[in-house]
């Protein structure tokens, strides 16, 4: 019996904030000494924060990830644990995505990323290269100057290959070099690699969790095998939440698995394994047996150094392991939540204002604050000392009390503002109640009056809505547009000064509530009450957001939201019927979002795929009106979309015009080539097209 105990850590890092990084990863490591772990595996880029970006190209965050990395070196860090760092490297002309492999105060081989994460928000290939030797082989990397000197090592191994040690073989797999058609593990396993080490840097979306874990499991199924999968956890700086997960899985098993959502920086996981299980598995599988004898060889590194323990009844061996699964209504809290947490207290703010109208949008960033409250109260009664420390800055309370109710911090933090109808102002009141919201209705009536008679004045017109008989579209958008914009200013206005009228430092973000389909549609004010500093729902569907409402109302006990749920069903019924919405439902501009960004649809392609969907109870004719009006709609506000709030990025139908969208914002709105064959299509099928 090989006894083989290995820890692997979700680390909060934040991308260039070296101190904040190396603080954690120096607890992971001291964590991982106390439960007598033989192997320490960290997070992608762990030393410098996976998202730093075009800082990346930047000479001194080079400098500054091998300072960092000689200062674990030259102290005990690394004495009897065989440790994975993640950190840039360059190469002569080149900058890799590195795994450094250390032990006993050296570094044993530098391992660059072979296959790069290069799509939706992930843009690796802008700041890196991959490892594209056509043979495996290792090379020799001459160690900087002043870190040579302090380890007394010129050189190290750097390419693909693997450590031996007298007792078994880990190697590395980095992050996307998993879930790419051509993975590495298989072929390291046949050269009897025995522990596997991926270290990654994959953000939270919606319905993820479990193919990503089915994937990892499915790496030693077969084969046999260690899997450690690490991932870093929380906010790093960007609109991506991190969800951690971080597991070990034995031939296919998952025996040990880490938080998904947590406000906590270090988050361990630890398990004991038994490498001749894996063996094991290996000889009684003959066709495993057949494909190592003729392998193709990867170079190693011999290490004569013993990672095993020899069998004791003191020491037990870690079993297999349910995990549950959240629903969607979950993730969406939870994840919005620690994502929001973490980007308050390390922007300096002192708290939130929102805009709260009534709708599914507003109510739902409120609920997501109210959750974040009781995720915060829990963790300060489990004792968390960081959540506590930053609780006490950010709620600014008095020495010696600690927010142990989660409406009390909501009304310390969240000031919620209605500036809309009476209706629509009392279920706000309702909301913030139960969530404990500092709340005010304000009227907007004499700003927007104002505005009106300034605009009289200079044109000697008066603005009309549909009420007072407006009939110009012009007219009745600019007057909307008035108002939203008035929301805007008025939110800003209170957000820098409400802290000093009560006596709190710092300043206040402003949320927005803008959705997807709004921000997809067109269906927003630019500039209007759709900016803010950061949006909680930017990349959520209205449909996925009606079912959180629903859930939120039982399971965080905000039972006002069911009557937003039904005041927007209401709302929609009646737009359309009178036609007097956007011209789409929400269930159809959910379609839309998935169609157009996920599977990539162009005017024609998205027609063919709705006519299959929808073919029972619409006609071509229908389907392809209604096509139509989606593109006229999408490219006539694309312009919209450049200027959309930052949003918590969760949903890969994202519309915001950012990394996750490029694409023009400047379209000829007629689409006459795609909508011509759309025509031509229909009359195939059978169906005169109204054009």
């Amino acid at each position: 019996m090989r006894l083989l105990k290995v820890a692997t850590c979700s680390l909060n890092q934040w991308a260039m904030d070296f101190d904040t990084n190396m603080k954690n990863i120096k607890e992971s490591i001291s964590r991982t000494k106390e439960a007598g772990a033989a192997i320490r595996l960290g997070p992608e880029l762990e030393i410098t924060g996976y998202g730093c970006e075009d800082h990346f190209l930047e000479q001194d965050t080079i400098t500054h990830a091998w300072q960092c990395l000689k200062e674990l070196l030259v102290a005990d860090w690394t004495d009897g644990l065989l440790c994975s760092f993640g950190m840039p490297v360059v190469k002569g002309s080149e900058r890799y995505n590195c795994m450094v492999l250390c032990l006993n105060r050296k570094i044993v081989m530098i391992r660059p990323k072979m296959w790069l994460a290069n799509g939706g928000s992930c843009g690796e290939l802008r700041w890196f290269t991959a490892w594209k030797q056509k043979e495996p082989c290792l090379e020799e990397f001459l160690l900087p100057s002043d870190v040579a000197e302090a380890l007394s090592q010129t050189t190290v191994p750097f390419g693909y290959g693997y450590i031996q040690f007298p007792d078994t073989a880990v190697a590395a797999e980095i992050c996307m070099e998993l879930f790419s058609c051509a993975p590495v593990h298989p072929e390291l396993a046949l050269n009897g690699v025995e522990v596997f080490m991926n270290a990654s840097g994959s953000i939270h979306e919606l319905r993820k969790m479990e193919r990503r874990l089915r994937t990892i499991m499915s790496a030693t199924h077969g084969r046999g095998g260690v899997y450690m999968y690490s991932n870093h956890i929380g906010c790093d700086g960007g609109r991506a939440y991190y969800d951690g997960c971080s597991c070990i899985i034995l031939n296919g098993d998952v025996v040990a698995h880490g938080l998904q959502y947590s406000l906590k920086d270090v988050d361990l996981v630890v398990a004991q394994i038994d490498l001749d299980m894996v063996g094991s598995l290996r000889v009684s599988n003959s066709s495993f047996q057949e494909q190592a004898s003729c392998k193709t060889k990867i170079p190693s590194v011999l290490v004569p150094f013993k990672l095993c323990q020899s069998f004791t009844l003191q020491k037990s061996i870690s079993s297999p392991i349910e995990i549950p699964y959240h629903c969607l209504e979950e993730e969406i809290a939870l994840g919005a939540a620690c994502w929001l947490w973490n980007y308050l207290r390390r922007s300096g703010a002192s708290g939130f204002l929102l805009p709260l109208s009534g709708g599914i949008g507003s109510s739902a960033v409120a609920s997501i604050v109210g959750c974040m409250c009781q995720l915060v109260v829990k963790e300060i009664r489990s004792g968390d000392e960081q959540v506590i420390a930053d609780a006490i800055r950010i709620g600014h309370y008095a020495e010696g009390k600690l927010p142990m109710d989660s409406k009390e911090l909501a009304n310390r933090i969240l000031y919620t503002v209605s500036m809309e109808s009476e209706y629509s102002s009392k279920l706000s009141r309702l909301l913030a109640e139960e969530i404990g919201s500092w709340h005010l209705d304000v009227s907007i009536d004499r700003v927007v009056s104002a505005l009106l008679s300034l605009f009289q004045t200079l044109t000697g017109r008066h603005l009309h809505n549909k009420q007072e008989g407006g009939r110009n579209g012009a007219e009745i958008s600019g007057l909307e547009n008035i108002r939203s914009r008035s929301r805007m200013v008025i939110a800003y206005t209170l957000a820098m000064l409400f802290p000093w009228i009560h006596n709190k430092p710092g300043f206040f973000l402003v949320l927005c509530s803008t959705t997807a389909d709004d921000g997809l549609c067109g269906n927003l004010t630019k500039y209007g009450c759709s900016s803010g500093d950061i949006n909680l729902v930017g990349n959520i569907s209205k449909k996925d957001l009606q079912a959180f409402l629903r859930w939120a109302a039982v399971n965080l006990g905000y039972s006002s939201l069911s009557e937003a749920v039904a005041a927007h069903d209401h709302s929609t019924a009646s737009e359309s019927q009178d036609e007097s919405g956007i011209g789409m439902t929400d269930d159809e501009i959910s379609v839309y979002l998935r169609l157009r960004k996920n599977s990539r649809c162009g005017p024609v392609s998205m027609f063919k795929n709705l006519c299959c969907k929808w073919s029972t109870k619409l006609t071509t004719v229908e389907i392809a009106e209604k096509v139509k009006h989606f593109f006229r709609q999408y490219s006539m506000h694309r312009h919209k979309m450049t200027v959309l709030t930052p949003s918590y990025l969760v949903e890969s139908s994202a519309p915001e015009d950012n990394r996750s969208d490029q694409r023009q914002f400047l379209y000829n709105t007629n689409w006459a080539y795609q909508f011509r064959e759309i025509d031509q299509l229909v009359q195939q099928l059978g169906e005169p097209s109204e054009t």
